[in-house]
């Protein structure tokens, strides 16, 4: 979606994908944990020199060092608490039972407030933080604050095991929630005629603090090098929040714009194209033809179905190998695909079952969450893509009726892993698992 002073002027989904559907945001969440911890500070519930051990003593190691005493949420937002890599996965296995305590119990390597690591942990800890001095969880008192006055009544949450929402990952809203975020933002916090958020925390929290180091793949990034604020990143132009495959909320102040953005993608690839597409066009005299060809390709943005022939009397059962890359099943699941009138029914035994189109799309939801399914028979195999819908994520399913094997990968791995039957679930609810 692409807004240009309070204006949608642009907006496309490929099917299956829909606007009406939230979509997985990633760390595009942090942004809005962000948002949170800027409501309790103007509500003086918080300060930015509020520390960690003095909001949540209970979770405070006995040895923690004097440089884990000192952690504020300053340092938190900046993500210069002064752990040499993300902390979240060695945090978590010292610690499986609190992230808090295994964050600061970890070794520091440079001074706090020096240099910024990409780190999930601190969002964790910034949502507990809130949590305790609002006496609400994360989702509730967004809801109220925040979603609930902006008109948005579908905001949906995973959890860690416990139940509490990671706060770093996890929020899922649809693309026009983002953008009407990204409104917010651009508007200073004012939302119509309301004050939803202080405008000083959105200059705040939208500023560059610190240089921003991109590490996670040791590949530099033109848009994650410029700086970064409060849990945002400063861009060539503007800012933005941003999550895994490509979700954003891309504010650009200088031209009154907003994108939207909710894709299986490569987020430096979205900047390029804003950068040597969009912007050059922001403003410049437009014709009816150019929108009428703009809405006829918008219109018809679709994802490939799986081409072949519906073959309707053939069934096959077949053993799942997980040996491939990105295997979504166990070793050796069921797979049996029977016929049904215009698809398919592929279980997967005993895990689940999913209803699949020919020609078309179809959907189920097994295990809470909807799986959008088309597929066809290729010669002697069954190829079938399922989208996990509200997710960036599909799986691609082929059994070989010769053989009598079966293999089922995803388009790109979920960062919680790959069991499908956990992204099937709503809400979805793991301690990550993060490499």
């Amino acid at each position: 979606m692409v807004v240009h002073r309070g204006q949608v002027v642009a907006e496309g989904w490929w099917a299956p994908y829909s606007a009406d559907r939230p979509h997985l945001l990633y760390s595009l969440t942090k942004s809005f944990t962000s948002t949170a911890v800027g409501l309790a500070i103007g509500d003086g519930l918080l300060a930015p020199d509020s520390r960690v051990v003095d909001v949540l003593p209970d979770h405070v190691p006995a040895d923690v060092s004097a440089q884990g005493r000192r952690i504020t949420v300053h340092h938190l937002l900046t993500m210069t608490a002064g752990h040499p890599t993300d902390s979240l996965a060695e945090a978590w296995q010292r610690e499986p039972d609190d992230l808090v305590k295994g964050f600061l119990s970890l070794p520091f390597a440079t001074p706090e407030g020096t240099r910024h690591v990409y780190d999930n942990s601190t969002t964790f800890l910034l949502a507990r933080m809130v949590e305790r001095v609002t006496g609400q969880g994360l989702p509730e008192f967004l809801d109220a604050r925040l979603f609930t006055p902006m008109g948005i009544d579908h905001a949906e949450w995973d959890r860690v095991a416990s139940g509490a929402a990671f706060g770093f990952h996890g929020l899922h809203l649809t693309t026009e929630a983002v953008a009407a975020y990204g409104e917010l933002l651009r508007n200073g916090g004012r939302w119509g005629d309301r004050q939803l958020v202080p405008r000083d925390w959105v200059e705040l929290a939208t500023g560059r603090h610190i240089d921003s180091e991109w590490i996670l793949d040791g590949t530099p990034l033109a848009d994650f090098s410029h700086g970064y604020g409060y849990q945002f990143w400063m861009a060539r132009h503007g800012y933005h929040g941003q999550g895994s495959y490509a979700q954003q909320c891309l504010v650009i102040p200088s031209h009154d714009l907003v994108v939207a953005v909710t894709a299986q993608g490569n987020a430096q690839d979205v900047f390029d194209a804003v950068w040597e597409c969009l912007l050059p066009g922001v403003g410049a005299p437009a014709t009816a033809r150019d929108d009428a060809a703009l809405a006829d390709r918008l219109a018809r943005l679709s994802l490939p179905l799986v081409p072949g022939s519906a073959d309707p009397g053939r069934t096959v059962t077949a053993r799942l190998d997980a040996s491939p890359e990105g295997s979504a099943l166990p070793d050796g699941t069921t797979v049996t695909v029977e016929p049904t009138d215009g698809g398919w029914l592929v279980r997967f035994e005993p895990i689940l079952e999913i209803a699949v189109g020919h020609d078309d799309w179809r959907e189920s939801a097994p295990l809470g969450r909807p799986i959008v399914a088309t597929g066809a028979w290729q010669g002697g195999t069954y190829v079938a893509d399922l989208y996990v819908i509200t997710t960036p994520h599909r799986v691609r399913l082929t059994v070989d009726t010769t053989t009598r094997t079966a293999t089922a990968t995803w388009s790109t791995p979920p960062l919680t892993g790959p069991d499908l039957a956990l992204h099937a679930r709503s809400p979805l609810m793991t301690r990550p698992d993060v490499a």
